[in-house]
């Protein structure tokens, strides 16, 4: 009989985090080495908004892909394909030369690093009960605050071993291959997983919702899916608020840079708003969890905090008016808290109201959404930035997230498509 482990979700939902930390150091590579590169290759701000375009363009369509491919092989073989794929592209970009071969290396890690979210959101679906899903998603999701407040040292550590920015990008890509040979033993759906105890299994599958009289096991259509307003509320929702995450971690340095402070002062503050967005993923995650089993609404207990992480992504715009660098720090730092709760809020939604067999199609499309506001995000950082300066950015980015917010509150509502089937009552 093989061997048994108490809490095995929970060991799952541990890769998941990894995967997500492993993720974001790769991506943060090159962002933490950006001084350096815009120095050796010449760049402006708008030549380094190319490289990140390039990313985003690749991270958008393959969202959508990515999220249709693993409903269709499973959570561990479409999850293990995405992982396998960025890190070989992240190690290719030691071969980079300059802005067009760095603008490839980026499309091809994209278009790998698509996979992640639709996938982990899927697994979380299998293997969580919607009491404790909330606390799934801020787990797997404050992954991408601390891969992004490690990569720093990580990065700035290998560097100064080899003195050059090659052997950086093939150490970190290397990462991801650890993760896939202990993810690839240890992931199987709950049902058939040897090591889950009958006690977790029964929990697992009890703390499920019944299965929606649609949810035959196959995707549900685009066209159907697209038909739906609760698709559209979630969609919009990631429309509008990653791309004030993704401002934060690809411009952050530069950001500083530009307030006067050195690359030093800036790497030794960068950790701060990281921490804090991983705080927010747990008090975003944990309070609607923790409401949830009290007794309320999913749908009302989710919107709670939406509201909340709306009003303190305003906290960008107070940096206009303080220049000592911790009050700077402290700003962002309550702005990327307000964010991670809200995000761990919007990550739920695809598990909180579609059958299991469309959870990583409906993830896609929001990525999909969400990297194509990204990619206009970056292009009128970059030229905005060149031309004038960081002020319009961050009063934008403190505005943007209230239409994310009305078009939860007006989407994500229970319609005759929850009558029908199609979609779970919030």
């Amino acid at each position: 009989m093989a061997r048994q482990v108490r809490r095995m979700r929970w060991v799952i939902g541990g890769l998941l985090f990894l995967s997500t930390v492993i993720n974001y150091i790769d991506r943060q590579t090159l962002s933490v080495l950006a001084p350096e590169l815009k120095t050796l290759y010449g760049w402006s701000n708008s030549d380094f908004a190319r490289v990140l375009i390039a990313f985003r363009l690749a991270y958008a369509l393959g969202q959508t892909v990515a999220g249709r491919v693993i409903d269709r092989l499973g959570t561990r073989r479409g999850l293990g394909l995405g992982v396998a794929w960025y890190s070989v592209a992240a190690m290719l970009t030691a071969l980079a030369g300059g802005l067009p071969s760095f603008m490839a290396a980026r499309f091809a890690l994209g278009l790998g690093e698509a996979g992640n979210w639709p996938g982990a959101t899927k697994a979380v679906s299998e293997w969580f009960p919607r009491k404790e899903s909330g606390w799934a998603v801020a787990l797997f999701d404050s992954g991408s605050s601390i891969g992004a407040a490690l990569a720093p040292f990580i990065v700035l550590s290998i560097y100064a071993a080899f003195g050059s920015w090659r052997p950086v990008f093939v150490i970190t890509g290397a990462l991801g291959f650890v993760w896939l040979a202990v993810f690839l033993a240890v992931y199987r759906p709950p049902e058939h997983h040897p090591w889950v105890t009958p006690e977790e299994r029964a929990l697992i599958l009890e703390g499920r919702d019944t299965p929606n009289a649609a949810d035959t096991g196959t995707a549900l259509p685009y066209g159907t899916l697209l038909r739906l307003p609760q698709t559209w509320g979630y969609v919009l929702s990631k429309t509008f608020t990653d791309p004030v995450w993704f401002f934060i971690t690809d411009w952050f340095a530069i950001y500083l840079v530009s307030r006067g402070f050195s690359v030093q002062e800036g790497l030794l503050a960068f950790w701060v708003p990281f921490l804090a967005a991983d705080v927010g993923n747990f008090l975003g995650g944990g309070v609607s969890s923790v409401l949830i089993a009290r007794g309320w609404r999913v749908g009302t207990a989710r919107k709670v905090i939406a509201v909340a992480g709306t009003l303190g992504m305003t906290m960008l715009v107070p940096t206009l008016w303080v220049s000592s660098l911790p009050a700077i720090i402290a700003c962002f730092a309550v702005s990327t808290c307000a964010y991670a709760a809200y995000s761990t809020v919007i990550l739920n939604l695809p598990a909180d109201l579609f059958p299991s067999s469309s959870v990583a199609s409906v993830s896609g499309l929001g990525g999909t959404g969400a990297g194509l506001g990204t990619i206009a995000a970056i292009y009128l950082t970059g030229w905005v930035s060149d031309r004038y300066s960081f002020a319009p950015i961050m009063v934008g980015a403190s505005i943007i997230p209230a239409f994310a917010l009305l078009a939860m509150l007006t989407l994500v509502r229970n319609t005759a498509a929850t009558r029908a089937g199609l979609v779970r009552a919030v």
